[in-house]
């Protein structure tokens, strides 16, 4: 099962639409395209086509079972005395003294730029249950990196 945002559900749905309406039947036309041209046996436009459609066609089923299995959390029941799922959390780098605000999302919803990061994460791992004012040790490929939980909020 898959917890998440109704935004990244409602997001994970128009991705699906996009690929099943828009680009699986242009994968479809330039099939045929290919097929007319002849000769199949050596046929670079069709093999590509074909490779093209596999690689959609799993995509599609990829969000599909992600669909299926997805449930949207209600975030009037979400609580910000810990860190949990969807919750934005102020951190300070002990070493560095710098501050950084994460929000923890599903794997999903991850995105870097928008400082999102993913529930199975190091860092979400670490903090997760956590309160304001821990300590948290987080072991990541650089070593072991310290950060103070400064606020958390929904």
């Amino acid at each position: 099962m898959e917890y998440m945002s109704q935004e990244g559900y409602d997001k994970l749905v128009a991705e699906l639409h996009q690929l099943e309406d828009v680009e699986y039947p242009k994968v479809k036309e330039a099939l045929v395209e290919a097929r007319e041209k002849g000769d199949l046996s050596e046929n670079f436009e069709y093999h590509a086509a074909k490779r093209e459609q596999a690689k959609l066609l799993s995509r599609i089923r990829f969000k599909q079972r992600v669909l299926e299995f997805a449930r949207v959390i209600d975030t009037s029941r979400l609580s910000a005395d810990t860190v949990g799922l969807l919750t934005k959390v102020d951190l300070t780098h002990m070493t560095t003294n710098t501050q950084v605000t994460y929000t923890i999302v599903s794997p999903h919803e991850a995105n870097l730029q928008e400082k999102k990061i993913s529930i199975k994460s190091p860092i979400a791992q670490a903090l997760f249950g956590k309160k304001v004012g821990d300590i948290v040790e987080v072991h990541v490929p650089a070593g072991i990196q310290q950060f103070r939980i400064e606020k958390i909020q929904l």
